[in-house]
């Protein structure tokens, strides 16, 4: 019993980011134009949220949300070229996100111009426990993990800040094309 309590509380924060990043991922760094890594735990999303304003009103609701999370984790590499990275990394990941508890709510291929995303929750007790988000398009890899206690709506909410990029799940069925260009551009600036 010695033995097992200090090994639990080594193996806690390892269970706390739920998949884990290939190694070979951190090779594709090098190749990349352009790379975003954010590896947020429960401590530090705390005191990243204590730099968010209370007056206004986004950024306060923003820190409400962070109050259920256990962890943010976002790996984003964008490239000039090309087939920079290889498919089994990817699948390395998708791999862990067939265990118990994961499921894959969102698939989108495109085999016109190679665009590849999917969304996976995780449930405990019937309430989402964890996120994850792989975005593999020729030129670019995006992994976001999630993990704690959060809402679909909530993931819209969090899309720019802390790495996590701007994710809209809920578009307005009354948009027409062109309707909302000026304000998207704005948006995107």
């Amino acid at each position: 019993m010695k033995i097992a309590i200090p090994v639990l509380l080594a193996v806690l924060p390892l269970a706390a980011q739920e998949i884990k990043m290939p190694v070979g991922l951190d090779k594709l760094a090098a190749k990349a134009s352009e790379v975003v890594d954010v590896s947020l735990d429960g401590a530090l999303l705390q005191l990243a949220s204590r730099f968010l304003s209370e007056k206004d009103p986004d950024e306060a609701h923003v820190k409400r949300l962070v109050g259920g999370l256990k962890g943010v984790y976002v790996k984003s590499f964008e490239f000039d070229d090309r087939d920079q990275y290889k498919e089994s990394d990817v699948e390395e990941l998708r791999a862990q996100l067939k265990a118990p508890g994961w499921a894959r709510i969102v698939s989108a291929r495109s085999k016109r111009n190679g665009d590849n995303a999917d969304v996976y929750l995780k449930t405990e007790a019937g309430q989402i426990s964890g996120l994850a988000i792989i975005v593999a398009d020729p030129k670019e890899l995006t992994i976001v993990n999630i993990v704690g206690a959060i809402r679909p709506e909530d993931i819209r909410d969090l899309g720019g800040h802390f790495g996590i990029p701007k994710v809209d799940i809920n578009p307005d069925k009354n948009d027409k094309p062109g309707k909302n260009d000026k304000k998207d551009k704005e948006d995107n600036q």
